[in-house]
């Protein structure tokens, strides 16, 4: 924590390290001998007028008083996984993409455009993976005119906390009055794990198929799918539907989706009917899923968590999965009407 070969506590970062994670210790309370020491690690994105701001793992912005300084230090990048298969964040970003294809895309330099008649945040919302070729404010203004061009309100996906995420451009957006409305994570395990988790004999009452047909749609938690819905659930490089029949009103017990993509495997819409929970459907729907997937060739697993479901979290880490990076969607303030 920046201590000096003394043994005394330096602050060793300055507004020069913007961009870098640090690791800084700063005292909190009236004086050395009452206060309390707090220590914030993140990256530093910006320094200005006696005040830091540093981007945690988890998006959260965290200000600290230059003043209340005690230690600090540039620390390495953090790891890019910490157990499951590794992976780089723009690896895995552009995997999650070609799972939820857009039904219209268009490029501004390296950040994707997408839109998809408003069916999910993911597919309406842009993909900035590198330089938009333009200023930054140019390129927001290109973005908010194509979303209202949509009728669509203007979202930029962003990520924090692995090597290479958008610690930047979330401060520079929340400086520019964008909000961030929705936080998960994605989270990555081993392939062979998930689908040894349960007996092959275990999983014959699984289903799966190429199409999600109207019994699956029955089940999935998005209500009024229409045609535009269908085609983001169908996009993908091999994309699979499972299913276990014996759900209420007709709809299974269980559903599931995977899309296979090279040694990677994405799952999504796992989905139990309430009636029938905790009885591991979800665990036998995904080893299923998982030996498709090991089948074509894949060996790592990823999939998306929100932070409040807690009960996916835990089912998910019994799995083997850990988290990876988080991701964030941030909507573009409202144009002014003149």
């Amino acid at each position: 924590m920046g201590i000096s070969h003394a043994g005394r506590l330096e602050v060793r970062i300055t507004a020069a390290d913007v961009g870098k994670r640090v690791s800084v210790r700063c005292l909190t309370g009236p004086g050395v001998t009452e206060g309390k020491f707090t220590d914030t690690v993140g990256v530093l994105t910006s320094w200005d007028d006696g005040v830091l701001v540093i981007t945690r793992k988890s998006g959260e912005s965290v200000r600290v008083d230059e003043s209340a300084l005690v230690a600090g230090k540039v620390v390495p990048a953090a790891p890019a996984r910490r157990r499951g298969p590794a992976a780089s964040y723009e690896e895995l970003a552009r995997v999650a993409a070609r799972a939820w294809r857009p039904v219209e895309s268009e490029r501004l330099g390296a950040w994707e455009l997408r839109a998809a008649a408003g069916f999910t945040r993911r597919a309406n919302s842009v993909l900035p993976l590198g330089d938009p070729g333009v200023p930054l404010d140019a390129a927001l203004d290109v973005v908010r005119r194509w979303y209202g061009e949509r009728g669509l309100p203007a979202y930029v996906q962003t990520a924090t906390g692995a090597e290479g995420t958008e610690e930047l451009l979330c401060a520079e957006l929340e400086r520019r009055g964008w909000v961030r409305e929705v936080t998960a994570e994605v989270w990555v395990g081993a392939l062979a794990r998930v689908a040894d988790r349960v007996e092959a004999s275990e999983t014959e009452g699984v289903v799966l198929a190429r199409e999600a047909d109207e019994a699956w749609l029955a089940r999935y938690q998005r209500k009024g799918v229409g045609e535009v819905a269908q085609k983001v659930l169908g996009s993908g490089p091999s994309v699979w539907f499972a299913s276990v029949a014996g759900g209420s009103g007709g709809a299974p017990a269980a559903i599931g989706r995977c899309v296979v993509d090279g040694r990677w495997a994405g799952f999504a819409a796992v989905e139990v009917d309430p009636a029938q929970r905790r009885k591991g459907l979800a665990t036998t729907v995904m080893a299923a899923l998982a030996r498709r997937a090991l089948a074509e060739g894949a060996s790592a697993a990823w999939l998306q968590v929100e932070d409040d479901n807690a009960g996916a979290r835990a089912m998910y880490a019994g799995l083997g999965f850990g988290a990876h990076h988080s991701y964030h969607h941030y909507r573009g303030p409202d144009r002014e009407t003149s």
